[in-house]
């Protein structure tokens, strides 16, 4: 009843929304994904005008205006050709009268034949220069009207993508993978604007040539104008036919190249995990996998292309061999002038070339449906769960009181699979719950199902007695705060991310909920404090950090609701007792529900609900469950371990001393980059110092140079059939000077002939240099992907660190600049061999048959190539300025969508939306002026013809008429240049694309000479079966991360590691514990200092072959979208591993039975980033994966923080058990879980301050002693 009292419902609104925006005709299957997010949903291809559908009134006139100015200028073809057939009379009159003859079939008359030449040339030259100049204007105006309103639309769509992006639910998130964003927001946004750009106007006035020329052909001569369109009906079938077929393949290369962009996302946000697991090879031939299948489809496309588009020109050709041969006929029937004739001929011509110039623009636009097809279903897509809606009711209290009502559940990724049986409970306003039970159990789910991430399969869940789906979506969330057991922070200032709980928090807001976190001592010790950069998923930060911020975060919001899962999980002890004293203080007033594996921590908790498979167990205070002695009392007798009394009476005697240390402790922490130390990172040898040639790049395709020779030789051969033509023509237009009627029809025969040869060449020609250049292009795309991809895994770890290097940067560059680069390949370069091979041939001619009138046209060409240069120079800063836009905004979207959880809970959407909009506005600008350059370049490159046809013509009237130079040799040299200048201009139309590509292609390579900073040796001493005996040695090591030079994380530090033993690494978050094992791995080189390995120094070692000898399990263990036994078998990715081993692993991580009771058990997805499983579950297949490995030294970096204490002794017992004759290094903050360890350094401000084994530090009473017990309290 409320949800009615709000509005319209889902399913109407998603039906008047698809009326409004134009898509009656998406079906009821297509109306149902968008409501059920269960499946995932392939749109359909739409048709070409939805490519417009945003255009608001304003931007559809501007269209209207250019679309209106391009049928001008196409009108200006039959224009020309007009007047031409108007001056071809008058040449033949005058011709034939200088020869002699006094009548040509009645039609022809003599008076002052000097005189009247000139007149008829000074009235073509006249005419003709006037349309060259209103071709000049209006082709500026109207591309420039254009490309301002479809520039304003992309802006717009760009923004309602990523709008639309996060207002999606979660569970469409579980099914459509957030990596295919990176690939939608550039390659596929890309392909749509090429798809509504100036290009269609190019379109719009080649039909409108075409459509003018044919009527004009109609109506000057309909028998000969049918006789030369005879092969229009199999031309125009044709290109229908492509066009569809193009449609598809070019829907499935998408489809591949949007899998292949969600793998680089995925391998790119998880290089720690992928290069500590040496699986770079495995996730580049992976993403080759989908590269080839785009290919594939790319070069079937170009075959078939290549197959109409050669048919087509052969018809074009041989039809006019056809038409030439009736026109003479025709004239010398007496049934047409010479003059009539060309005018029908030419138009045809002229007409039918227009025609064929529109085929190109058929993949472009083919691209466009494909990519617009996947863009507007999302941007259609209703979600159910809309956070950016107003619907939904807005209390003006919210107290707190939440209730399940037997509430079941499943993911949507995993409908068959319960997570949630029916539970029932009720939190009143102010308590605080905790939800205990073992990893998997549905204690995180709770919380998830409380801000509505999902909805209930059945039950409900209510807030204040009201359902959580009849409340306003944002509304609730902003009365929630959630500290989440991986926190995720953004890649800005520590200030601002904790400023995304509360927009409107003050600077001393965020101070105060920092000092409440435990966070405000180790910020206020940064160079740049409060606004110190964090880097890209906080990677800049200790786990532990990380932690406190969004603790911080949580808090600033002063919520009404507390939701912490596990939230002090990542801190040391020292840190934990005060933040869970912050957070306990926080609690009191607010309903607080908290999900906890250390049940010391929730001792005080006012009700405590004891959960299993999905159900609730037990439920009452930690006295009450205690003496039930059931489920809760075994949990709590599994966590009791370690404290015995001699332990608790040595506690009691350092209690009052233990201030003073813990203060001394706490004063000492680590440091992270500031906004200016990121800025280190981009050194010199970073910018771009010099320029990528055109051969350089063709250079790479080298390869396939029999495939580019073959393509090069046919585009000349292509080039070189119009210039022929020309001459052909001339010579048939030379047959009307021969007064005998059999010899000119013997000889027009013969070129005729001439016309279907050329035809035959122009045909081969084309098919081949589609298809060839087309497949070499594709393969160079691919190259070029492969060889970024994999010479991005191959980096440095600092270079990743920076921040011009995010995730969603490196996702733009790959799909972006990659594909940019075919912009400078394939057809745009056919295009320019055609050009030059037609000019250059034009030129010979024109200097062999009137070489004076061959300077008078080259006169032009200076012009030509000014106002190519002029182009190029503007588009290329251009073109990098907008580049650098699109890959912040990029990122800005990617980080966004690619961590939309936390999002989602932080209600901020529009923060997002808002910084993604102003980083892509000066994009706007930029592409607007860029439009105006084009229409000014187009409009000459056009209206240039024109002027070289009057100057010419000007000129060669003169000769005529004083020179007694013959006028076939005039149309000869005339026609030639002419289609020279044509064939320029058409390849001119390629010329943004080629300026793009060339400026992608010189960041690409200039990455790609990039050497890293860290990389194997090239002589070794140690062979490729070398196998380390498990010493590890830290001799002397200073160290500080390369983007935060100001701070010392390492200092001087000694450390030896017996081969067999096991070292505990402890001590405060940030205090350089992890460093060390990156060291070890070598993901980061010391300043000073060397580590070892055995007696090798790890950087004489092949990488490979140091990092086969360590194994890892991190605090935040990262997993990936493939089954769970690949996750476990890419332990090893040197061989294949056995499923018996990747049982064995699993069974020692105490994780085999739950994925036995999967359905679909091993071969189970995990999603992206492991979504479907619990933390626990999460960190038990981690340690399988470590163990498949068999390392020799075994890295455990808080390796069961996230197990349940059950769960967690079985798993240490089963890595007690693995570390057995093995080098072991742990870090861990739970003390108890290394008394056993044969040495226990603790290590605070770089430094090891205390060494030795438990008992020999607790009778120190030192650092480790203090933190020991205050564990135990």
């Amino acid at each position: 009843m409320k949800k009615k009292e709000n509005g319209i419902s889902t399913l109407s609104y998603v039906n008047e929304s698809f009326m409004q925006d134009g898509d009656e005709k998406f079906d009821k299957e297509t109306k149902n994904d968008i409501i059920n997010p269960q499946k995932p949903f392939d749109p359909p291809i739409i048709s070409f005008h939805k490519l417009f559908r945003f255009a608001d009134p304003f931007e559809i006139c501007l269209m209207l205006l250019g679309v209106v100015g391009s049928i001008i200028t196409g009108l200006s073809a039959p224009g020309n050709t007009l007047i031409f057939g108007e001056l071809t009379d008058a040449l033949v009159n005058f011709s034939l009268g200088t020869i002699g003859t006094e009548e040509f079939l009645g039609k022809v008359h003599h008076s002052k034949k000097d005189l009247c030449i000139l007149d008829s040339v000074d009235g073509f030259v006249i005419n003709n220069s006037i349309i060259g100049l209103i071709l000049l204007t209006i082709t500026f105006i109207s591309i420039s009207l254009f490309g301002y309103a479809t520039q304003r639309q992309i802006y717009r769509i760009r923004t309602k993508y990523f709008r639309s992006a996060l207002s999606q639910d979660i569970g469409w998130y579980d099914i459509n993978n957030t990596g295919d964003f990176a690939s939608r927001m550039s390659e596929d946004l890309n392909k749509l604007e090429e798809g509504i750009s100036e290009k269609c106007l190019h379109v719009v006035h080649s039909l409108s040539a075409f459509v003018g020329c044919i009527v004009l052909a109609l109506l000057k001569g309909w028998e000969l104008a049918l006789i030369s369109l005879s092969s229009l009906p199999v031309i125009s079938i044709t290109i229908g036919v492509i066009g569809f077929i193009s449609s598809r393949l070019s829907k499935n290369e998408l489809e591949a190249y949007a899998k292949a962009g969600s793998i680089a996302e995925e391998v790119l946000s998880s290089i720690r995990t992928v290069v500590a697991f040496d699986g770079s090879n495995k996730e580049s031939l992976r993403y080759e996998k989908y590269l080839l299948e785009a290919k594939q489809n790319n070069v079937k496309r170009k075959f078939f292309n290549g197959i109409s588009f050669g048919a087509l020109w052969f018809l074009i050709y041989a039809t006019y061999g056809f038409a030439f041969w009736f026109g003479v006929s025709f004239v010398f029937d007496g049934k047409y002038s010479p003059g009539q004739m060309t005018t029908v001929f030419f138009s045809v011509m002229v007409g039918s070339m227009n025609f064929g110039i529109t085929t190109p623009y058929i993949e472009v636009f083919a691209s466009a449906k494909a990519a617009g097809a996947k863009v507007f279903w999302v941007i259609d897509r209703i979600s159910s769960i809309n956070p950016n809606s107003n619907e939904g009711l807005k209390p003006d209290k919210m107290k707190g009181n939440i209730e399940f009502k037997d509430v079941k559940f499943s993911f949507p990724s995993r409908p068959n699979v319960p997570v949630l049986n029916g539970i029932s409970l009720k939190i009143n306003n102010g308590e605080t719950v905790a939800l205990v039970g073992s990893s998997g159990c549905g204690k995180s789910t709770c919380l998830q199902l409380i801000q509505r991430f999902y909805d209930p399969s059945s039950g409900s869940v209510l807030v204040d007695e009201e359902e959580v789906k009849n409340l306003n979506v944002k509304y609730l969330r902003q009365h929630i705060g959630v500290v989440g057991q991986e926190p995720v922070l953004f890649a800005t200032s520590i200030k601002e991310n904790i400023r995304y709980s509360n927009e409107n928090a003050t600077m001393d807001d965020i101070i105060a909920s920092a000092k409440m976190a435990n966070a405000h001592n180790f910020i206020s010790k940064l160079p740049q404090g409060y606004d110190t950069i964090v880097g890209d998923r906080g990677a800049q930060m200790s786990g532990g950090q990380k932690q406190r911020i969004a603790i911080a975060r949580a808090l600033v919001r002063n919520p009404c609701i507390l939701l912490l899962d596990e939230a002090t999980s990542a801190l040391d002890n020292a840190s934990e007792a005060k933040v869970q004293a912050a957070l306990e203080k926080a609690a009191k007033g607010r309903t607080t529900i908290i999900v906890a594996h250390r049940l010391s921590t929730i001792r005080q908790a006012d009700k405590i609900i004891v959960m299993s498979k999905g159900t609730i167990v037990e439920e009452g205070t930690h006295d009450s469950l205690i003496e039930k002695k059931g489920h809760y009392f075994d949990l709590v007798t599994a966590q009791r371990q370690a404290f015995n009394e001699n332990d608790k009476n040595e506690k009691e005697e350092i209690e009052e001393d233990s201030k003073d240390i813990y203060d001394a402790f706490d004063r000492k922490d680590s440091t992270v980059p500031s906004k200016t130390d990121v800025r280190v990172l981009v050194t010199e040898t970073d910018k771009p110092k010099e320029k990528i040639t055109l051969f350089e790049i063709i250079k790479l395709n080298a390869p396939e140079w029999k495939i580019i020779t073959i393509a090069t030789l046919s585009s000349m051969a292509i080039g070189f059939c119009s210039p022929f033509f020309s001459i052909v023509f001339g010579n048939i237009m030379g047959v009307f000077s021969i007064p005998d009627k059999d010899q000119a029809l013997s000889e027009t025969v013969s070129y005729c002939l001439y016309f279907v040869g050329i035809g035959v060449l122009m045909g081969l020609g084309t098919f081949i240099q589609i298809w060839a250049y087309g497949t070499a292009g594709e393969i160079l795309t691919m190259r070029l992907r492969y060889m970024t991809f994999s010479a991005m895994l191959k980096q440095e770890m600092s270079w990743f660190d920076d921040k011009s290097n995010s995730v969603g940067a490196l996702c733009s560059r790959l799909s972006g600049d990659t594909s940019n680069v075919q912009g400078a390949t394939g057809q745009p370069i056919g295009s320019v061999v055609q050009g030059i091979a037609t000019i250059s041939l034009a030129l010979s001619f024109a200097m062999y048959f009137q070489w004076k009138l061959g300077f008078t046209t080259l006169a032009f060409a200076p012009f030509l190539f000014a106002g190519s240069y002029f182009m190029a120079r503007v588009l290329k800063g251009d073109a990098k300025g907008n580049q650098k836009i699109l890959e912040k905004s990029t990122a800005i979207a990617i980080e966004a969508v690619g961590n939309i959880r936390t999002v989602a809970s932080l209600g901020r959407e529009n923060s997002f939306y808002k910084e993604y909009e102003n980083e892509l506005l000066p994009s706007n600008k930029i592409m607007t002026r860029n439009s105006q350059i084009k229409g000014l370049i187009m409009g000459v490159s056009r209206s240039l013809m024109f002027f070289a046809y009057a100057a010419c013509m000007f000129y060669g009237g003169r000769l005529i008429a004083y020179e007694s130079v013959h006028y076939q040799d005039v149309f000869k040299v005339t026609q030639t240049m002419i289609m020279a200048s044509f064939s320029l201009a058409n390849a001119f139309a390629f010329a943004p694309n080629f300026q793009k590509g060339l400026t992608s292609a010189t960041n690409l390579f200039l990455f790609l000479r990039r050497e890293p900073k860290i990389k194997s040796p090239d002589v070794t001493r140690v062979d490729s079966e070398w196998e380390a005996q498990g010493e590890v040695k830290y001799d002397n090591v200073s160290f500080r991360y390369p983007s935060r030079p100001d701070a010392q994380i390492l200092k001087n530090l000694n450390l030896q590691v017996l081969k067999g033993k096991k070292v505990a690494l402890v001590g405060q978050s940030g205090c350089g514990k992890s460093t060390l094992i990156q060291l070890l791995e070598r993901l980061y080189d010391p300043d000073e200092g060397e580590v070892f390995l055995d007696s090798e120094e790890i950087k004489t070692l092949k990488l490979s072959a140091l990092r086969k000898q360590l194994g890892i399990v991190s605090q935040e263990p990262v997993l990936f979208d493939r089954t769970i036994s690949e996750n476990i078998a890419y332990g090893d990715n040197d061989r294949k591993v056995e499923m018996d081993e990747i049982i064995e692993a699993a069974k020692q991580a105490n994780i085999h039975d739950f994925i036995s009771n999967l359905p679909l058990g091993y071969d189970t997805s995990l999603g992206e980033k492991g979504t479907q499983l619990s933390g626990g579950q999460k960190q038990r297949i981690a340690i399988a994966r470590a163990l498949i490995r068999k390392p020799k030294v075994l890295l455990l970096d808080e390796a069961t923080s996230a197990l349940d204490s059950q769960s967690e002794k079985v798993v240490q017992e089963a890595l007690d058990k693995a570390s057995f004759g093995r080098t072991c290094i742990v870090i861990a903050h739970r003390l108890s879980t290394v008394q056993d360890a044969d040495v226990i350094v603790v290590i605070n401000r770089g430094r090891d301050m205390e060494i030795g084994t438990h008992s020999e530090l607790m009778s120190k009473k030192g650092l480790y002693r203090h933190l020991y017990n205050l564990q135990g309290k």
